[in-house]
């Protein structure tokens, strides 16, 4: 009986990567019967860790922290899982557990490594010393890359004159992909939805998807919003994290606390996004956000920073020209009380155009 081939899917988190961009390509792998392995940190709290079309995981505690003295640890787990499963291909995605699984694969000549950059930390306008960390590192780890993908021009532009392994290539491909089929046959009664969430009739619904974080910037709509003369609004935040508290008071000393609903984590962001009358992306970096896409898809009239990745995905009409609350008042009361430009999503960036790209990739 011939031996199946393996794959093995790497990333620092299960729960919000895994499980949140890649089921699509574990299941595609499984239907084209092969065995499908997964490697990353168990973040699922309070239930268990289920990961569909995985035939065995492994529980990796990768630090995002690059030089956490436990990614020591991690990168001797890594090898061993790498020398003992001979993998035909083995994936990786985020920026830890890419260089980590990289350096642990180097040896194996007879598997593809492939690595997804979700967003090099290194791009225009950064700070230089992201550039001098970052960049030397996905440099030398290309070397043990056979095929490298990036998700936005901005990166495509900037590795594909890179050396790879084996005389491998980079690719550009738009993103993971969202399943347009699926978010236009969702059906909701929007007045039930609202008062599911509490949110009276009559005024505008605003969301962003997020982590509550620094990079994704929801306290600087908070701070324009608070300066809009009119208020009726209500303004969703779908996402968790450390400055969830800060927030909140932060939108209570503007005296918009009452207009600030933190939602934690959602499983049910397109079905808020179908009651949104605007969405609003500020991070200050990205790769291709799967969020703004997911948005687009709904039909939902979208502004985000001017930053690579929405760049290209909304027009300049679309995006706020700079981190300053007079310029988001301006773009938020353009779309909230006048016209604002609505964006039709490419076909490329359809999951199916995407399964497409990766299986010529992946040569399955």
């Amino acid at each position: 009986m011939e031996q199946k081939k393996k794959v093995l899917f790497v990333a620092t988190v299960v729960k919000t990567h895994i499980n949140t961009f890649h089921l699509p390509f574990l299941k595609m792998f499984k239907e084209h019967g092969w065995e499908v392995h997964v490697a990353a940190k168990n973040d699922f709290s309070g239930e268990p860790c289920v990961i569909p079309n995985c035939d065995q995981y492994f529980d990796i505690n990768f630090v995002r922290l690059p030089f956490s003295r436990q990614n020591i640890t991690a990168y001797k787990q890594m090898r061993q899982i790498i020398q003992e499963n001979k993998y035909d291909i083995i994936h990786c995605h985020t920026p830890v557990a890419g260089v980590l699984t990289r350096l642990a694969a180097r040896s194996s000549k007879d598997t593809t490594v492939i690595y997804t950059a979700h967003g090099f930390h290194f791009y225009k306008g950064v700070p230089l010393l992201n550039w001098l960390i970052y960049y030397p590192v996905e440099r030398f780890c290309a070397k043990f890359t056979d095929k490298l993908i990036t998700i936005n021009q901005e990166d495509y532009t900037r590795a594909k004159s890179w050396s790879l392994r084996n005389n491998g290539k980079v690719y550009y491909i738009p993103g993971v992909g969202v399943d347009i089929e699926k978010i236009h046959n969702i059906s909701i009664d929007k007045e039930q939805k609202k008062n599911e969430l509490g949110i009276p009739n009559g005024i505008k619904v605003l969301l962003s998807v997020g982590e509550l974080n620094e990079n994704k910037n929801h306290e600087i709509i908070i701070k324009a919003l608070s300066k809009l003369d009119n208020k009726e609004f209500v303004y969703l935040i779908c996402g968790k994290g450390k400055l969830k508290e800060y927030l909140q008071n932060l939108a209570q000393k503007l005296g918009i606390g009452d207009k600030v609903k933190l939602l934690g984590y959602r499983t049910d962001v397109l079905e808020i996004c179908k009651i949104a009358d605007l969405f609003i992306f500020p991070s200050k970096r990205e790769g291709l956000p799967v969020s703004l896409i997911e948005a687009m898809a709904c039909g939902v009239p979208c502004i985000a920073s001017d930053v690579r990745g929405n760049r290209d995905l909304l027009s300049s009409d679309n995006l706020c020209k700079s981190n300053e609350e007079d310029e988001w008042e301006r773009l938020l009361e353009v779309f909230l009380y006048k016209k604002g430009k609505i964006m039709r999503l490419a076909v490329k960036y359809q999951l199916e155009t995407i399964k497409d790209q990766m299986i010529e990739i992946y040569t399955i």
